[in-house]
């Protein structure tokens, strides 16, 4: 690729700004000075230097995030903060993408990605990739529940739900409660719950796919995944 889109994908600046450091002589390519942004570099071949500190080239990234409630699954918007907004300079580069999204108000684990590839084999509905949530119901969640989301529940807008797996964890006037789905149906946890006459008035994402929340993430703090976590993710059967 051309020395000079290499440089800008990996945060050195606008295109205006990556011209000057050439222009500056102090971008090397395998220790010869280079000035020329047209240059075609190999990214993974070529050493890469500016100022002595060696360029490394990331074509793909990917994130875990622990997300906060109040902040937005989307890349960018006029009004309201994103999960992108969250992120370092040197990972926003890279142009990456929530893989799917949680609700403003909901928390946890939320992959952010720019392979294209890998996020559509986990967003597309003939795979069902499972994904599970933990929950506080305002109600008694009962085996009934357990039941009726075994077979699918129908929300307010007449569809019928893909079965659901419901776990209580403590039952009362507020439940905790694990569910796991193989959709995404927009705000389809609690309108699943509303469809047996409850209210969730917390949730929080714990996994999707073979990927589990990382207790240590902190709310609003992220991490890349393993290369393990990544093959994992890769190699899901669906």
């Amino acid at each position: 690729m051309r020395l000079d889109k290499l440089l800008a994908n990996v945060g050195y600046g606008s295109r205006k700004e990556v011209k000057k450091l050439l222009k500056d002589g102090v971008v090397k390519v395998n220790e010869n000075v280079a000035k020329d942004g047209k240059l075609h570099v190999n990214p993974i071949e070529d050493i890469i230097t500016i100022h002595g500190d060696q360029v490394y080239y990331k074509e793909f990234i990917y994130l875990m995030m622990n997300k906060p409630p109040g902040v937005i699954s989307a890349t960018e918007d006029y009004h309201e903060k994103t999960v992108i907004d969250l992120l370092d300079m040197e990972d926003s580069v890279l142009n990456p993408f929530p893989v799917g999204r949680l609700d403003k108000d909901t928390e946890g684990l939320l992959l952010i990605t720019n392979d294209g590839g890998l996020a559509h084999k986990l967003l597309s509905p003939k795979k069902h990739v499972p994904k599970t949530y933990f929950a506080v119901i305002d109600g008694v969640v009962s085996e009934s529940d357990i039941d009726a989301f075994k077979k699918g529940v129908l929300l307010d807008d007449g569809y019928l739900t893909k079965p659901g797996e419901l776990k209580i964890l403590k039952s009362g006037i507020r439940s905790d409660i694990e569910l796991t789905i193989t959709e995404g149906k927009f705000h389809q946890v609690k309108r699943m719950f509303e469809a047996v006459g409850k209210k969730v008035v917390y949730l929080k994402r714990i996994s999707m796919g073979p990927i589990q929340l990382d207790e240590n993430l902190m709310l609003g703090e992220y991490r890349e995944l393993s290369e393990e976590e990544v093959e994992q993710l890769r190699n899901f059967p669906v």
